[in-house]
């Protein structure tokens, strides 16, 4: 069921409290990338535009784990918003209270950010009081925040109780992109999956069972599935707790008829702070005292074969470890691949979504998530409060 939209209210001199996430990296007092204040950007315009009163800004950053973390302020948010919209963000020195609401009442710009919503346990803890607090700054509450969709927080969920509710753009386009992966109604459909650890990846994985016609892994998760089926796998990571996990998992697999491939070669090190010591495997084996740090050229060559007949992609999670560039190959060639298909392909967040980045091909595919967790728990078919609090749209 579709969701309410900024499309179906009238903003005209309402008071609207927008969650967005602004939850962005700093370095030395400034926003070191600005993906998300970017993102976040249509729906703002948008209501300016339809002549909000006072547009009421709230996210977390980072983990102050419900105290007040000097430099954790969203004073750099504000100032690179500013920048963004060509026009100043009044940055409060709190989220709740009489002074918000006076400072409010009181300031000539239009749009107003809130201090770090985290530096309240409340936030987390969903406290009704707390998004009470919120809900009285506004007349409208719009949900802009898919990577905290997944929290049922005072801010992301509770706060609709108390207000008319929508989503804004990127919420929206989230939600249409991910259900049309999930749904997979173009054929052949391919997953890429990698990462660290089977143990993240059990629930998306045991949905698209259902869905998918070929699953390609890739990351450290691959040696914990190869070490199940008695391959030598040297000194690389794997979770010895789920050596069992991954053995039904490619038993399931064959059950349905989805192929499930495995790297058939690798790069290899002794020591991941030395890649001097780096060599290819000649087989699927990994010698004694090597670690896997990526896909060899063979793997590359037969994923991209596969990948070429898709009509539809679903890639999550990194081949290797991709943020150095030694090891970087195989996500690399693989994500530069993916440009050249005729086919939807969605980027699950997370580390995928900042491997694409990083090779410059973010904007060349249909869709790349803002949620990390949050797109992870919609692939594996969850409910995600932040969504599921906002009203139906009816006929």
């Amino acid at each position: 069921m579709a969701k309410l939209t900024v499309r179906d209210f009238d903003f005209k001199d309402k008071r609207v409290i927008m969650r967005a996430d602004f939850n962005v990296p700093l370095k030395e007092g400034k926003v070191e990338d600005d993906s998300r204040i970017i993102s976040a950007l249509e729906t703002i315009k948008y209501l300016l535009d339809k002549g909000v009163k006072k547009l009421i800004l709230m996210s977390h950053l980072g983990r102050p784990k419900g105290k007040v973390v000097e430099e954790l302020r969203m004073g750099p948010v504000a100032g690179r918003l500013s920048e963004l919209l060509g026009e100043e963000v009044e940055k409060l020195d709190d989220c709740r209270g009489e002074k918000v609401k006076e400072a409010i009442e009181n300031t000539d710009k239009r749009v107003i950010l809130l201090e770090n919503l985290r530096f309240y346990p409340q936030e987390e803890a969903g406290d009704e009081n707390f998004a009470q607090e919120l809900a009285s700054l506004a007349d409208i509450y719009v949900n802009d925040a898919f990577g905290t969709a997944h929290r049922p927080h005072a801010s992301t969920t509770i706060i609709a109780k108390f207000l008319p509710s929508c989503i804004g753009f990127l919420m929206e386009k989230e939600i249409n992109y991910l259900s049309k992966v999930s749904q997979a109604s173009q054929k052949p459909f391919i997953a890429i999956l990698g990462g660290a650890k089977v143990s993240d990846k059990i629930g998306v994985v045991e949905n698209l069972l259902e869905k998918v016609d070929k699953i390609l892994i890739g990351g450290a998760m691959a040696y914990t599935f190869l070490k199940s089926q008695g391959i030598e796998v040297g000194a690389s990571r794997v979770e010895e707790d789920k050596l069992e996990l991954a053995k039904d998992i490619l038993e399931k697999a064959k059950e349905k008829k989805v192929e499930i491939l495995l790297p058939l070669d690798h790069l290899c090190v002794e020591d991941i702070e030395k890649p001097q010591t780096k060599k290819f495997s000649q087989s699927v084996d990994i010698p004694q005292g090597y670690k896997g740090v990526d896909i060899g050229p063979e793997t590359i060559e037969k994923y991209k074969q596969i990948i070429s007949q898709a009509k539809t992609v679903l890639w999550n999670g990194p081949l290797g470890i991709f943020e150095n560039p030694e090891y970087s190959q195989g996500t690399r060639e693989i994500a530069e691949f993916l440009t050249q298909i005729e086919a939807l392909v969605v980027v699950g967040g997370g580390d995928s979504a900042s491997a694409a980045k990083k090779f410059g091909v973010a904007d060349k595919l249909s869709w790349v998530s803002t949620g990390g967790g949050a797109s992870l728990e919609f692939l594996e078919g969850k409910e995600l409060p932040g969504i599921s609090a906002i009203p139906d749209k009816t006929s």
